[in-house]
C-alpha cells in the first residue's frame, strides 16, 4: 500500500481527463506509471484489446461520467455493486474500477515477461458489465480520516506490544525509503480532487507502511506461531480500515459529484 493500486490510478486520472483538467496523453501517462503498456479488452464495439486513450474516449462517449475504485478482499466486497461475475473478477485482482453514470468496470490482469532484472509489465484490463447501485462499505472522507487516526495509534501499540522489529538494515531501509517518497512531494492523486482526499490517501498510505513493515520486516519478539497469529489477527482491523480509506480519497471525485446534484 506504500503506492497507489493501478485501480486507484485510473480512476483518479480518468476522473481528472473527464474533468477537462489533464490532457489524454497526461492522463494515460500517470495510469501507465512504470508498466510498459496498459490496454482495454472487451469494449463494446471492439473485436480485441485498444489503448487506454481510444477506450477512455469510448467509454465517455458510452456514458461514463466518472469512476470509482473497488479493492475488495475475502468477506469484504469494498467497493463492489455486482454483478457477481465483475464481482469475482475484482475480488481475483483485489482492485477494479467501476464506471458512473454507465454500467461498465474494468478489472485489471497482470502479466510480466522478460529476465529478472528487466522484467516488462503489461496490464490488460478487462471492460464487464456492472449493477449501477452505492458501492459497498465505502466510508465518507469525514468516517475515513476518524478511523484513520484511531488505526495509526492501533498499529503503533499491536507493533510495540508484539515486539515487531523495528530496527535494522531492512527496517531502515525500508522507512529511509519512505522518507524520501514523502519528502519528494511526488503528485498525490490528479487535479480536481478535494484537499481532504489528498489527506486521507497519504495517511492511508502510512498506516499501509506500518502494516506492510509488520508483515515483511521478520518476526521480531513474535516468534512462536501463536504469537505471528496474534500479530496478524490483531493487524487485520487496521488493514482494513486503511484499505476502506483509500477508497474514499479515491471516490471522493464523484462523490462530490453527487452531492453538487442533490
Amino acid at each position: 500500500m506504500l503506492s497507489e493500486p493501478r485501480s486507484g490510478r485510473l480512476a483518479a486520472w480518468g476522473n481528472a481527463l473527464l474533468a477537462g483538467l489533464v490532457s489524454p496523453d497526461e492522463a494515460v501517462l500517470a495510469i501507465v506509471g512504470d508498466d510498459a503498456v496498459h490496454r482495454v479488452e472487451g469494449l463494446p464495439g471492439e473485436a480485441g484489446p485498444v489503448g487506454l486513450t481510444l477506450a477512455l474516449g469510448r467509454l465517455r462517449g458510452l456514458g461514463v461520467t466518472g469512476w470509482r475504485v473497488a479493492l475488495p478482499a475475502p468477506g469484504h466486497p469494498l467497493g463492489l455493486s455486482g454483478p457477481p461475475e465483475f464481482n469475482a473478477r475484482a475480488l481475483e485482482a483485489e482492485e477494479a474500477v467501476v464506471g458512473y453514470g454507465a454500467a461498465f468496470g474494468l478489472v485489471p490482469e497482470v502479466y510480466e515477461a522478460g529476465p529478472t532484472g528487466d522484467v516488462h509489465v503489461e496490464v490488460v484490463w478487462h471492460c464487464l458489465p456492472v449493477r449501477q447501485a452505492p458501492p459497498a462499505d465505502v466510508p465518507s472522507l469525514g468516517e475515513a480520516e476518524r478511523e484513520l487516526a484511531e488505526a495509526l495509534r492501533d498499529a503503533t501499540v499491536v507493533l510495540t506490544r508484539l515486539d515487531v522489529a523495528a530496527s535494522g538494515p531492512v527496517a531502515e531501509a525500508a522507512l529511509d525509503a519512505y522518507r524520501a517518497r514523502a519528502e519528494a512531494g511526488g503528485e498525490v492523486l490528479a487535479p480536481g480532487y478535494p484537499p481532504r482526499a489528498v489527506r486521507v490517501l497519504e495517511l492511508a498510505q502510512r498506516v499501509g507502511f506500518l502494516i506492510s513493515l509488520a508483515y515483511g520486516n521478520g518476526h521480531g519478539g513474535a516468534v512462536s506461531a501463536s504469537e505471528m497469529a496474534a500479530r496478524t489477527e490483531a493487524l487485520r482491523p487496521v488493514e482494513r480500515v486503511a484499505r476502506r480509506a483509500q477508497v474514499a480519497a479515491f471516490n471522493a471525485w464523484v462523490e462530490e459529484r453527487e452531492r453538487e446534484r442533490g
